[in-house]
């Protein structure tokens, strides 16, 4: 069979994709020579492809097995956005002000995109993670590379797990709250305002997919953050969930509360 001249990117980025929406499913092996066949592409850039796939965490070798898809546990989705907690609103904080007009515009389209689509459940995740993903050309090249990891984690379980997730009003309420905090260069607040979003995001999932989830990472990372989440001893919840932000040089917020998390300013 003839093969492309398709480039590493190419290929990695169709794999990436197939894996990410379920086309091949956790658990499923990867042989090189029917992939090969099935792209008609050459071998060696479908290597290149596969070892950039495993270094995402998306693909696993095995002995004498090649390479299989990996599997999606729950508590690597609530690992990933634990690891977006720890990233993303400090380096929005410290990056406000190099933030352009241009960022802000492509934000606002997305989050139109958003608003738009908010009753055709996968478009408005399309449009959600672009959101979030136009700043990322700000950031420093491997906490970029390692945050659009995170994104594709997360995509992932909500393909696998959440056929018709609800698309709560409230997400493109907080997400407006933030594009405005980014626009007016409010760097703390913008802070405050992609953590309560995240940890909402993350409440949100893990609990409509198991009523019963313990949490743990996302627990450790907003103690970490000077967040205080309201929990059991074994790490379950409530919703909503009470945060506070009681760390040094947290601005008071609005009194706020979502399907997952509320926020009460202190009397």
């Amino acid at each position: 069979m003839a093969r492309s001249g398709r480039t590493v990117e190419e290929i990695y980025l169709e794999l990436r994709d197939r894996i990410v929406d379920g086309t091949y499913a956790p658990g499923v092996r990867l042989s090189q020579q029917a992939v090969a066949d099935e792209l008609s592409v050459s071998r060696t850039p479908l290597r290149e492809a596969l070892h950039r796939l495993e270094a995402d965490g998306l693909v696993v070798a095995e002995a004498n097995r090649g390479m299989t898809v990996s599997p999606a546990h729950h508590e690597q989705a609530e690992q990933s956005y634990a690891a977006r907690l720890l990233m993303e609103p400090p380096l929005v904080a410290a990056l406000v002000k190099e933030i352009t007009e241009h960022d802000i515009k492509a934000m606002a389209e997305a989050l139109e995109e958003m608003e738009r689509l908010a009753e055709r459940t996968r478009d408005f995740q399309k449009a959600h993670l672009q959101f979030h993903a136009v700043l990322l050309h700000r950031y420093p090249p491997l906490l970029a590379e390692i945050t659009n990891q995170q994104y594709s984690r997360i995509f992932r379980h909500q393909r696998l797990y959440m056929s018709r997730p609800a698309v709560p009003g409230h997400f493109t309420q907080v997400d407006r709250q933030f594009l405005e905090s980014v626009r007016a260069q409010e760097g703390e607040r913008a802070r405050q305002l992609l953590e309560l979003h995240l940890i909402d995001a993350a409440l949100g999932m893990a609990l409509d997919i198991d009523p019963d989830y313990r949490f743990d990472s996302l627990l450790t990372a907003a103690r970490g953050l000077g967040l205080r989440l309201e929990h059991e001893p074994d790490g379950s919840v409530t919703r909503p969930v009470r945060l506070e932000w009681v760390r040094p040089g947290a601005v008071a917020m609005p009194y706020a509360r979502t399907a997952n998390v509320e926020h009460r300013p202190a009397d």
